[in-house]
């Protein structure tokens, strides 16, 4: 396995790598750096050059492909000239040879402005880094969206190390640095970059043609915020074509779900779904004692990802002068739900494409359904257009700690996908803040059950329809040594109540944004 350190820029700590962090541990082994003064790294003295390139090196693990963002990243390239003997190969994000422009190198930001956001800094921090956070979303296609996402961060405690890492991104020039890299090295620039002048992607090209140099477009500085999955696969992509090592790309470029066979599965379990679905009765009570306790007459409310409409009913006992429409992409359980349920309106549908007028429905409930949605900021542009201004949306949905028991035991046998992947909270997140809707709460819990034999799990989640239906999924039968050996894996969980498993459960409760202030 590859081993990946990330190394942040100025303003941030090693947290600000949680969009791609995910991704990067499907194939590699990803060593976090925080810079002397920044996170939980401690304030050194004097925030030198050397000082902070032997502090990196010190916690560099074998063989190491390195890299960084803005700050980190010329940090990056200074390790990979010193010491190429440690690094494999150097990959940079919005990452200039100079970040104050000279007059022979006049691509980067006027010495001027830098001398301004320097001593702005010093006297004011904390207003400083909020101008400082614009800037990084600045040029961003959803501007707006990614700057709540930015603020939403913990920057952490800021120290005198701060100011004196500003002074060294105003001195460091890496022009002969880059010059002499030869490591294979990615460098992206972002298109509308409100920090590093796109122009300087060029420069880089002549000083060094032998390193490949991408534009991301329509991006801003904070790439791996703006365009995080472009920059996944651009990793993924360079990783798997220069370094000899294999790189798994289907977790991070085909995360998704095959629609039909999600569809399929669920019809298939209509039947069997109520008599095993306690948990997930348990999940939706509690997101039900959420939602609001009247509604005007002739309000719409929708159930997305209905199933055999057991919590649609309830819909529609709460708030009975209003019009319940059921939707769910699975024809069986639909069909099921109106044999058991009468005066609903039932539609069958894909969530993220919604035969929905716009602005028409006043609450939007969905406990546990849009784990099988592939694209969460379509999903969510969808959710806020059919909402009215004002509407509530209530979702349960399950985050990617899910079944990590299960998980982790196929692991042991082979490199198949045995267990459904979940998206985190902070993806669920970044889809809301990128849509007309503003998060209201957000809570998270672990529910375990326990089982006295495997085989009880299994056919439970047989019997929900919620079995392995992702791609990467081995064909065929599993053989009968790979399931002992499986069997023999979990074991090594079982604990006095059973054999645990645990459902990594997400509460959000988000609003539409009144558009005439948004």
């Amino acid at each position: 396995m590859i081993n990946l350190v990330l190394i942040h820029g100025w303003g941030c700590d090693s947290r600000t790598w949680q969009p791609l962090q995910e991704s990067f541990q499907s194939f590699a082994s990803v060593t976090l750096i925080d810079l002397p003064g920044f996170g939980a790294s401690p304030v050194v003295p004097e925030f030198s050059l050397d000082m902070v390139l032997d502090k990196i090196l010190a916690q560099l693990p074998q063989d190491a492909v390195i890299m960084g963002w803005s700050l980190g990243g010329m940090l990056a390239v200074q390790l990979a000239s010193r010491f190429p003997e440690c690094i494999r190969a150097v990959i940079t994000l919005a990452a200039n040879l100079k970040f104050v422009a000279e007059a022979d190198y006049p691509t980067a930001m006027p010495r001027a402005i830098n001398r301004q956001f320097n001593q702005g800094f010093a006297q004011d921090p904390q207003a400083t880094l909020k101008s400082f956070g614009g800037l990084l979303a600045q040029g961003d296609a959803d501007e707006r969206g990614l700057l709540k996402q930015l603020r939403r961060h913990d920057i952490g405690e800021v120290t005198d190390n701060w100011l004196q890492a500003l002074q060294l991104l105003a001195e460091l020039d890496n022009r002969a640095a880059f010059a002499q890299i030869t490591q294979p090295g990615l460098h992206l620039f972002a298109g509308k970059d409100a920090l590093v002048p796109v122009a300087a992607a060029e420069l880089l090209k002549q000083i060094n043609p032998q390193q490949e140099v991408k534009i991301v477009e329509n991006s801003a500085h904070v790439l791996h915020w703006s365009k995080p999955q472009v920059v996944i696969e651009s990793v993924a992509r360079f990783l798997k074509e220069n370094i000899a090592v294999d790189v798994e790309l289907a977790p991070v470029l085909d995360t998704g779900l095959d629609k039909k066979k999600v569809a399929q599965s669920f019809s298939r379990a209509a039947a069997t779904y109520d008599s095993v679905a306690q948990l997930q009765r348990d999940i939706g009570t509690q997101l039900f004692a959420q939602l609001s306790g009247n509604l005007p007459e002739q309000s719409s409310v929708l159930d997305l990802g209905s199933g055999t409409g057991f919590f649609t009913q309830q819909l529609a006992e709460k708030y009975p002068g209003s019009q319940i429409v059921g939707l769910d992409i699975a024809e069986g359980m639909l069909h099921y739900a109106a044999e058991q349920h009468h005066g609903i309106s039932w539609l069958c549908s894909d969530a993220e494409i919604l035969p929905i007028a716009d602005n028409s429905v006043d609450i939007i409930f969905s406990s546990l359904a849009i784990q099988w949605c592939n694209n969460l900021p379509q999903l969510m542009g969808e959710l806020a257009r059919v909402l009215k201004s004002g509407g509530q949306l209530h979702i349960a949905t399950l985050g990617p700690h899910t079944l990590h028991e299960l998980k982790s035991a196929w692991q042991q046998v082979d490199n198949y996908v045995h267990v459904n992947h979940f998206q985190s909270q902070q993806a669920l997140i970044a889809s809301i803040d990128s849509s007309q809707l503003n998060l209201d709460n957000v809570q998270q819990e672990n529910r375990t059950l326990y089982y006295d034999r495997l085989s009880e799990l299994t056919r439970e989640l047989k019997a929900l329809g919620a079995h392995n239906i992702n791609s990467g999924k081995p064909e065929g039968l599993t053989g009968c040594s790979r399931l002992l050996a499986f069997k023999s894996a979990y074991e090594s969980f079982r604990s006095p109540q059973g054999l645990p498993a645990t459902y990594d459960v997400i509460y959000l409760q988000a609003s539409k944004i009144d558009s005439i202030s948004h």
